[in-house]
């Protein structure tokens, strides 16, 4: 995935994969430039380091606020378990929503986090049962936005940043294609 936050100066740290079929939607995460390990909050899952999702299955661009088709992820290296070293994926309420989706089983979010000298790698699946709404046969675009969050290098994003309501505005979504091969 781009980072045209870049084009406003953004920092680039991150490489961010994303795929998709009908069984759900994956994505591949490789951080590179730490000098320190990520700062990780099990209880703590927004001030984390890690890869945020927003995810929004009918693509309503037009709408200001979450609707129950509207989704947001968070994957964290690291912060859970009594050490904080077992790896953390959450689907979180998003600010404002008018609705929110079906809630989903923590152990239905499959991730998994490798430790690397500067920085890591985490990936991870989101089933189709978890996201409301998914039908990449009749509803080929959804809306989406990711944020790569790191207490050290900063935030990478997918375009704007967070000085805008991004977090809670699915209006600022990027559009993306669900192009079968």
């Amino acid at each position: 995935m781009p980072s045209f936050a870049a084009l406003s100066g953004g920092p680039i740290f991150a490489d961010v994969r994303i795929a998709w079929d009908v069984t759900g939607i994956g994505f591949h995460l490789l951080v590179n430039g730490k000098r320190q390990l990520p700062w990780c909050r099990e209880t703590r899952l927004d001030e984390s380091d890690g890869l945020h999702l927003w995810m929004d299955t009918r693509n309503s661009p037009n709408i200001h606020r979450a609707t129950q088709h509207c989704h947001r992820f968070l994957w964290l290296p690291a912060g859970g378990g009594p050490k904080r070293e077992r790896a953390v994926a959450a689907m979180v309420p998003i600010n404002r929503a008018r609705t929110n989706p079906k809630p989903v089983r923590p152990d239905s979010l499959k991730i998994h986090a490798i430790p690397r000298h500067d920085g890591y790698e985490l990936s991870g699946l989101i089933p189709a049962e978890a996201l409301t709404g998914y039908d990449p046969k009749d509803q080929s675009q959804i809306g989406f936005y990711y944020l790569v969050a790191d207490r050290e290098l900063g935030n990478q994003a997918l375009t704007l940043s967070t000085d805008f309501p991004v977090a809670e505005d699915p209006s600022l979504w990027s559009e993306a294609a669900l192009i079968s091969s």
